[in-house]
């Protein structure tokens, strides 16, 4: 039996940053076997986001061998994140989400 996929901490952070900025965002964290976080779709793309905790030991951060396997099988395109602004980055809405705060993010973090 599988057991219940954890979610890092800063995972629902993450959502609602990209949210705020526009994004539509789908947590896809209790799939399991590697599959990427979050399925992100902004200005008509998609995105897959692992979302990693930047607070955690270096070692803590790094993909599991079950989502290194999934990347390499869809040949996907991952982008890791730690924070908010790494999230938007991702997605190439950083712009958005300044304008949207008044260029105050890491308050908003």
């Amino acid at each position: 039996m599988r057991r219940a996929a954890k979610t890092d901490r800063n995972h629902a952070e993450v959502m609602a940053g990209l949210r705020k900025a526009g994004a539509e965002v789908t947590s896809l964290h209790a799939v399991g076997q590697g599959v990427p976080d979050l399925l992100v779709s902004y200005r008509g793309q998609w995105y897959l986001l692992e979302v990693k905790d930047g607070k955690k030991a270096p070692s803590d951060r790094v993909l599991t061998p079950d989502q290194r396997k999934w990347i390499q099988k869809q040949h996907a395109s991952v982008h890791v994140v730690e924070t908010v602004e790494g999230a938007l980055k991702a997605i190439g809405a950083l712009s958005n989400w300044r304008i949207a705060l008044g260029d105050d993010l890491e308050e908003a973090q």
